[in-house]
């Protein structure tokens, strides 16, 4: 059993682990007014620091007694953490229960506005097209799929690795023709970071966009400060895609 097994299934006394979220804190953090898809009415949350402490980049745990250990070599598990960075930069919160034989039930908080709604215009797109060769690395098929199908549609030609292991597979072979890799950082066995070593151990001037849920700290600034060319973080549009893309190739 890992540490974080071990530390997630021990009873613990209240008395002897205080709430690391210091009264002093608390009294600091606001009461906030929320609303969900399946309350639209006004709700009242307050603590918002316990939702940080379950949904952590190592381990997911669940409110109601179940929890999910991982480790990040391993894959992300359900995603909570990836949800809740989004969740999060949108000033909102998750909430998660879980019962046995019920099954999950993730509800999302975001802020209820006070302002009136207006109606937006849809905004026109202006991607940026190109022609080079693309090594799309993920091992997702739903986010590859999507990944590929807007490359090509931005006129590059694409070719796909399911995994880092792939990856390299492909790219010791055809590194010549591959102008661009873009890197997911989170995937099981080879990770985005021992991958992005082995790309540059290959071909050093290789240009790489790493493409992650999580934000742009810990091990991807690790990654960013070995050379790698550029950061996009999920989910992104088209619009935001395309030039993050030219914008690297054109360096």
């Amino acid at each position: 059993m890992s540490n974080i097994q071990k530390e997630l299934t021990e009873k613990k006394d209240p008395e002897d682990n205080p709430d690391p979220v210091s009264e002093e804190s608390e009294a600091a953090d606001p009461v906030r007014t929320f609303a969900s898809p399946s309350n639209p009415e006004q709700v009242q949350l307050a603590k918002l620091q316990e939702v940080e402490r379950r949904f952590q980049t190592v381990f997911e745990a669940a409110p109601i007694g179940i929890a999910i250990a991982k480790e990040v070599s391993r894959g992300t598990g359900l995603g909570l953490a990836s949800a809740y960075g989004i969740i999060k930069n949108h000033n909102g919160m998750i909430e998660v229960t879980s019962e046995k034989g019920n099954g999950t039930t993730v509800t999302i908080y975001l802020p209820k506005s006070a302002k009136d709604f207006v109606e937006e215009k849809p905004a026109i797109e202006q991607a940026i097209k190109g022609r080079e060769t693309i090594l799309l690395v993920d091992d997702e098929e739903m986010v590859a799929d999507v990944g590929t199908k807007m490359l090509q549609k931005l006129g590059y030609r694409v070719m796909l690795a399911e995994s880092g292991r792939k990856a390299i597979q492909k790219f010791e072979k055809l590194h010549s023709r591959i102008d661009l890799v873009i890197l997911d950082m989170i995937m099981p066995e080879m990770g985005g970071s021992e991958t992005f070593d082995q790309l540059k151990a290959i071909a050093p001037d290789i240009k790489v966009l790493l493409s992650s849920g999580y934000s742009l700290d810990g091990q991807a600034s690790q990654i960013m400060k070995r050379g790698c060319n550029g950061f996009i973080q999920k989910p992104f549009n088209l619009k935001h895609f395309s030039q993050k893309v030219r914008e690297i190739l054109d360096e």
